[in-house]
Formats: structure tokens, sequence, C-alpha cells
């Protein structure tokens, strides 16, 4: 699942126009919902659909190559299939808490999070504790709380195993050891977990305090934990299973299993449980029609990155890092790992569909590829785009009245001024040939 074929771009060359659609795909999602929302919200679908089906037409009628599609395709599918499982899995899990959440708390509560992200990956977590996160902080909720869970449970936390984040299991069927991440990319995964920990803590305690007498009045005793729904969690493990040997099942039975366990926890699950969740299939509809658009369009670019890739003068492990990134925020940060990966084993004349090669870089490499890797799953949280999970925590919070920035103020505002300066930081004490961390 999200394999995409490098190799398979190379007989053939993109006409730059044809990033366009995939630009205003980017643009329509950035400012549709803020300057015609009623017309977005009933036809972003059709949208997504003629946009993806301008490039379908050229790769397909101008280029003769349709089967590029058949990658994307199956890609889109895969993606879908874990996404989709596991928001109907997680919808499946009530937590309960009674009581408002201290900072202290809420910040304990994320450093679990950003563990389990790695467990059950950054998908599975931004599903499962969501919910209890708006509950925990429902008095006092602010944009800055869905963002910071964005920051640190939908994307930075899960940079230290192959479950984590969808590009670094990539690079694990590609031959890059299953352990690899978690022992070269600890302190960077600490260091960053840490200062957006920390930057919350204070933000926190500050909104904590200004809380108005009436909300305070709320906020008494301690928390009360309840779970139901438990028996979902096999459903996790079925998927996780699936994910994890799904190059050692036939085609497709990877995908089959994720639905027959969103199915199985559907159908089992209490509607009093669901009704506590507020459950409903509007986040992953809009994901699913946004991301169908968004993979379909940005195809164009990516080939045009993989063919000229050389000439853009990377060569450093920190070029490598700000250049995964920045392309990470705004394109699906899985195939943008895959191009630099294969850019990077190019340098050295070896090829990233043999997992013999790409165990020689990593070994040779090593801060290449780690580089590239903190890159893609670092970046992914600059943007509401830059990975899956990112727009259906937004649409969970929206469809619970809970305010969000939009597109633009969640760069400008946040990501910007809060995320980057660590990802800089990072990017420049452990890649920078100055430091050699």
């Amino acid at each position: 699942m999200f394999v995409v074929l490098a190799s398979s771009v190379g007989s053939f060359d993109v006409n730059p126009w044809m990033i366009l659609p995939f630009a205003a795909m980017l643009l329509l999602i950035a400012s549709a919902p803020l300057v015609f929302p009623k017309w977005w919200h009933h036809h972003y679908p059709k949208v997504a659909i003629a946009l993806g089906a301008i490039t379908i037409a050229y790769y397909a009628f101008g280029l003769h190559q349709p089967q590029r599609y058949a990658h994307v395709a199956h890609e889109y599918l895969s993606f879908i299939a874990l996404i989709g499982s596991l928001f109907v899995v997680a919808g499946g899990i009530h937590i309960n808490v009674k009581g408002e959440s201290r900072p202290l708390t809420n910040v304990l509560f994320l450093a679990i999070g950003a563990v389990l992200a790695n467990i059950i990956g950054t998908t599975g977590a931004s599903m499962l504790l969501i919910r209890p996160w708006i509950r925990m902080n429902k008095y006092r909720i602010t944009a800055f709380h869905i963002v910071i869970f964005i920051f640190i449970i939908s994307n930075v936390a899960g940079a230290l195993t192959p479950i984590g984040d969808p590009p670094l299991f990539l690079g694990y069927l590609k031959g890059v050891p299953f352990w690899w991440m978690l022992e070269h990319g600890w302190p960077a995964w600490l260091l960053a977990v840490s200062l957006l920990l920390i930057i919350f803590y204070v933000a926190d305690t500050i909104n904590f305090r200004r809380a108005p007498a009436a909300i305070a009045s709320k906020m008494t005793g301690d928390e009360k934990w309840k779970f139901d729904g438990f028996h979902n969690f096999l459903f996790i493990a079925a998927i996780l299973a699936a994910v994890l040997w799904n190059q050692s099942l036939p085609f497709l039975v990877p995908e089959l299993i994720m639905a027959a366990a969103a199915a199985a926890s559907f159908f089992t699950t209490p509607k009093s449980v669901h009704q506590s969740n507020d459950f409903s299939f509007g986040p992953i509809k809009e994901v699913a029609w946004l991301f169908l658009g968004i993979f379909a369009t940005m195809v164009p670019a990516l080939d045009y990155l993989a063919l000229h890739a050389a000439d853009l003068g990377i060569t450093t492990p920190l070029q490598f890092y700000f250049a995964t990134g920045v392309l990470s925020a705004f394109l699906d940060n899985a195939p943008t790992y895959l191009t630099f990966l294969s850019a990077e084993l190019g340098l050295h004349h070896l090829n990233i569909d043999s997992r013999a090669d790409v165990l020689t870089a990593v070994n040779a490499d090593a801060k290449h590829i780690l580089a590239i890797s903190l890159g893609a799953v670092f970046f992914g949280a600059m943007s509401y785009i830059g990975n899956g999970p990112n727009l259906m925590v937004k649409a969970i919070a929206n469809q619970a009245k809970v305010h969000t920035p939009g597109f633009f103020g969640y760069i400008f505002k946040f990501a910007i001024p809060i995320l980057l300066p660590i990802l800089i930081l990072i990017g420049f004490l452990f890649f920078s040939p100055l430091w050699p961390f």
C-alpha cells in the first residue's frame, strides 16, 4: 500500500504547465471555504473530479501513459482503506471524561499520544484521541488545542517506527530496517515533541488561569475516565496486521481486511457509543473527496520532480531535509519521501527498487536518509494537507463546533511562528556540517 514506483517515470517528460490543476486544487481548499462556503460545501466533490480528470486525460491521451494512474488508484485505495477503517473503528471507542483537564494533564495526555502514535500510527492515534481531547477541554478549548494536537499526535510523534507514518512505512518496504528510525531518530523526535509540549504547557496554563469564573466553577474535581467499545481494539490490531504484512498478502487483500474490520466494528458497536462520539461519516467523506483530487492532480508535480531532482543540486543532508520538508508540507508526504529517497540513491547510482541498494545507502549515508525521513514526517504538520489525519482532525473538530483556523490561518498564525522555528532548529542542529550531532 502507498507504493509509488519512481522507476516507472523516466520514459517520458512532464509539461510543467500540468502542475496548474494541482495548484488550483490547493488554492481552492485554502480559499473556497472562506470566500464561497455554501457553494464549496455542495460542489467540492465535483471540483475534485474535474481537476483530477484534466491530469488523468493528459497522461492517457497526451503522454500515452494511462498505466501511471493504475499505481495512483491503488495508492489512493490503500490510503482511504487505512484512513477510513481507523476512522470507523476509533469511532466505536468512547473515552468518557468527566471534569475539566488541567494543563499538566493535557501535557501528559499528548505525551502518551506521542508514544501511541508509533504503535497504532498517527492516523489511529488521531482518530482515537481527538474526541476525548475535545471533551476533556470542552469548557475552554481553543483553536490552539486543535492545532497542537495536529502538530504532535497527527504528525511529529510518528517518526520512530514504520507504523507511525506512511513515509516511514514506504521506507520499510523498500529496505530500511524496522527499528532504524527509533535507533537514529529518537534525539530529534524527543527534542521536537518536548519543545512543542513546553510551548503548549505555557500557553495552556495562561488559558486555564484566564478562564472566566462561570467556566472555572465547572472545572472542579479530578478527571474521571470511562472506556466503552474495548472490543474495537481487536479490529485495530487486524488493521495494523494488514499494514505490517501487506507485502506478504495477495493484491488488495490488505484493503479488504481493513474494510472488513471497519464493517465488523460498525455493526458490533452499540449505537449508544456512536451517539456519544457524535459519530457520522461526514468527516471521512470530505477527506475522501478532497484527497481524491489531491492524489489525481499531484502526479504531474511529483513526476516532474522525480525527473528533474538531479538538476536541483540537492546533495547535503540539510538540503535534503528542507527540500523534502517544504514539499511534504503541501504534497502528500509519502510519495514526496520516496521521490527524494530515489534522488539520494541516484547520487550514488543505486536503485530504490533494490532492497540491497537501499540498505547500502542506509549504512553509508545515514544522515541523508534520516534527513529525508524527518523532513517528510515533521513538515507534514505545516499545512492541513501535508498528512492524511490533519484534515480529518479539523473535520471532527468542526463537527463538534470547535473553532479551527482556516487553511492560511493554520499556516500563518500557528505553523510558521510556532512549528517552523523548531523544525529549522532541528535541521541545523542535526544536519548542519557546522554542528556534527
